[in-house]
């Protein structure tokens, strides 16, 4: 049986894909199935962070091994050239915490992502580019890559960029649990009384619900209804 599982941090990032699927909650971790007759899609989200993104994994596989791995989600732009509310097929993953380097199995030229232990902003983001190159950066792709490879299964990696290299956003740390959840509430707070954020947090807003679309979009078109996957031109082709 074919098992796809697809790996995000929050439910806003695949809540376009995953509407109509059948979802239950299991040890924190939310997940969405949709079964067809070779198999099962399975999405999973348990928070922010690579112990976050473990647990998902963790509960995903206890159903079963997984044929492959998709990580996606949002993450931020480390390039102008890289614009919010657009989705990249990245070509490889870096982990911050360890220097390991990762390809995906399509072997195809892209983005770099390199996934930190924090989220990053711009001073971090330019610390990111000036130590790791990288084009993109997020908080989950690194485990899940990581993960793939202990198991000698393909990994691929789709993210949708949620906010711009210099944009000046609040420190989205302070509103992480320890277990990786967005604190919404207690940011909420935050925000109300801090107007200069406005600007920058509504076109996040528009920008990430513009990636999740895509997110979306470009999986289907990067798997048949089956949960194969669709060749272009020897690999696939899923950046748009």
């Amino acid at each position: 049986m074919s098992r796809i599982a697809i790996l995000a941090a929050m439910p806003g990032e695949v809540n376009p894909l995953v509407r109509g699927w059948q979802i239950e909650r299991s040890n924190g971790v939310t997940i969405w199935r949709w079964k067809h007759e070779e198999g099962e899609w399975v999405a999973a989200c348990a928070g922010a962070g690579v112990v976050a993104a473990t647990q998902a994994i963790a509960e995903i596989e206890k159903d079963g091994p997984v044929s492959f791995f998709i990580s996606t989600g949002w993450a931020g732009s480390l390039r102008k050239e890289f614009k919010p509310g657009r989705v990249y097929n990245v070509s490889g993953v870096i982990d911050a915490r360890t220097g390991e380097r990762y390809r995906v199995a399509s072997g195809r030229e892209g983005p770099w992502l390199v996934t930190s232990p924090v989220v990053a902003g711009e001073a971090e983001k330019r610390r990111l580019v000036s130590t790791y190159n990288a084009d993109l950066v997020d908080m989950e792709a690194a485990a899940v890559a990581r993960l793939a490879a202990m198991r000698q299964i393909p990994f691929y990696c789709i993210k949708g960029i949620s906010d711009g290299f210099t944009d000046s956003l609040p420190d989205f740390n302070r509103f992480l649990s320890p277990k990786g959840r967005f604190l919404l509430g207690r940011f909420v707070l935050f925000a109300l009384v801090r107007p200069w954020y406005w600007p920058a947090l509504i076109r996040m807003h528009d920008n990430s619900k513009k990636a999740a679309q895509g997110i979306a979009t470009l999986l289907l078109d990067f798997l048949d209804e089956r949960g194969h996957i669709r060749e272009r031109n020897g690999y696939p082709n899923f950046k748009r």
